[in-house]
């Protein structure tokens, strides 16, 4: 498996499209069951109040991840809208730039998670009997912070560069190893000693540091164009530019996680306050979702890059037909997805809950009523891919914040006191609806073709509204 990059602005679109997306959808069903088969462990043998700490835990690494995800991601973009135009020398600046801007504050956040993870934890409502397991699982997860977002890192600099192939392979290894060391870890195995819910979070930190370090290895010894060398480490400085650029373009994304995430905390406090038992339910659902929600993460990915390759190309005709592909594919997907989990939830969701547990019971209930909400998520996903190809970042923020903040949060938290935990399952769908509606919108009729990430892009022409 040779180290490349691809030119994503040739080929057929829905061809070109799907195969170098289908690596990632491998990628995302490989961490998918890679968290599963962690909380099955989890949930299965160490109880509710085990899985609930791993619930809230997992939800503050997922707002860490957000907090730097733009800067990542704005780094991916305009890697490959400097590849689609052809300068690599180019390329190989933002990566050498980003990367250490990116290593600095993911060493910042991985700190000041460690000083507050128990205020953090308190913060979020979390219960008391999950209290002192989510304390101690959180704690290693911020230690392993750097290593993960680098990692991170370095597979969406790769398919920045239209290889989504390398990626999936050392995903392999890193879920493989996650996957072999949970049980050895929790239970204890030979000289291991009995770590509990500790050893599931030490697993991860060893499985990411272990895949890091092979990825990186074997990107060197294959001198991969992107990849610097002795000579090159003067790359590795930040440039003012370049930074200016990934924080003006980077923020405002990394705000859309952070939104997200904020409103998953704000929703798991909701939930919380109904006991383990739904937490539990709920937590059960959500590894059920990850996978329903595969296809609009792994898709609206490809479009982004694909379509930021045809933009620095000019090729706009390629990135309307991106567009147009990307929705198809993944509504397709995602409804049959929704209707799998639909007709087989007891037994999917069983998976991680005992039978005849309240919490089983009320899983059921509550993914019979957000679960369709995905197909409406799916649809905003692959636009705002399109749309944050060239530089728009500030719309679908606004997008989320509506929704998110001034939808999901207050409906159900004022009507719960009449519905009970109803009122919070409901909004999933109602706030998913109104998202898809204005990306919709703003894909038709916004100005996104009109952004640019850096002015040197400036002379690439604007397509009309298709």
């Amino acid at each position: 498996m040779p180290p490349r990059t691809a030119a994503l602005t040739e080929g057929p679109i829905a061809r070109t499209l799907i195969a170098f997306a289908l690596p990632m959808l491998a990628g995302n069903v490989l961490q998918s069951l890679n968290g599963s088969v962690n909380a099955v462990w989890v949930g299965s043998f160490l109880g509710e109040a085990a899985l609930t700490a791993t619930s809230n835990s997992n939800t503050v690494m997922f707002l860490l991840i957000g907090s730097i995800f733009g800067v990542s991601m704005a780094a991916t973009i305009l890697i490959a809208q400097h590849l689609g135009a052809k300068r690599l020398d180019e390329a190989r600046r933002v990566v050498g730039s980003s990367a250490s801007f990116f290593a600095l504050v993911a060493v910042v956040i991985a700190l000041l998670g460690v000083l507050f993870s128990d205020r953090i934890l308190r913060a979020m409502h979390t219960p008391a009997d999950a209290l002192p397991l989510a304390h101690d699982y959180l704690r290693i997860i911020f230690v392993a912070i750097p290593f993960i977002f680098l990692y991170a890192f370095v597979m969406a600099v790769l398919r920045g560069a239209g290889d989504s192939r390398t990626p999936f392979h050392f995903l392999l290894l890193s879920v493989g190893l996650d996957i072999v060391l949970n049980p050895l870890l929790i239970f204890g195995v030979g000289p291991l000693p009995r770590l509990g819910i500790t050893g599931s979070a030490l697993a991860t930190l060893i499985a990411n540091i272990a895949s890091l370090v092979a990825l990186l290895a074997y990107l060197y010894r294959k001198r991969h164009p992107l990849a610097l060398h002795r000579g090159e480490m003067r790359l590795l400085r930040i440039d003012g530019a370049i930074t200016a650029t990934l924080v003006r373009k980077g923020v405002p994304m990394g705000l859309q996680m952070v939104v997200v995430s904020v409103s998953a905390l704000l929703m798991l406090g909701l939930i919380n306050q109904f006991g383990s038992h739904t937490t539990a339910g709920f937590a059960a659902c959500m590894q059920v979702w990850s996978y329903v929600q595969m296809p609009a993460f792994a898709m609206g990915a490809a479009v982004s890059s694909m379509s930021a390759q045809n933009v620095g190309a000019g090729r706009w005709d390629r990135v309307a037909r991106t567009a147009r592909a990307g929705v198809t594919f993944q509504t397709i997907v995602t409804a049959a997805s929704v209707a799998l989990i639909m007709l087989f939830a007891r037994p999917l969701l069983g998976i991680f809950l005992p039978a005849g547990s309240s919490a089983l019971e009320a899983a059921v209930h509550l993914n019979f009523i957000a679960s369709w909400s995905f197909i409406f998520f799916g649809v905003t996903m692959v636009l705002f891919g399109v749309a944050r190809s060239t530089g728009a970042v500030v719309a679908p923020l606004v997008i989320l914040v509506i929704t998110l903040w001034g939808l999901r949060f207050p409906a159900a938290a004022m009507l719960m006191g009449r519905y009970g935990a109803d009122a919070i399952w409901w909004s999933f769908p109602a706030s998913s609806l109104l998202s898809m509606l204005l990306a919709v919108a703003y894909y038709r009729y916004g100005g996104w073709r009109r952004a640019r990430m850096v002015p040197a892009a400036a002379g690439i022409p604007a397509a009309s509204a298709d």
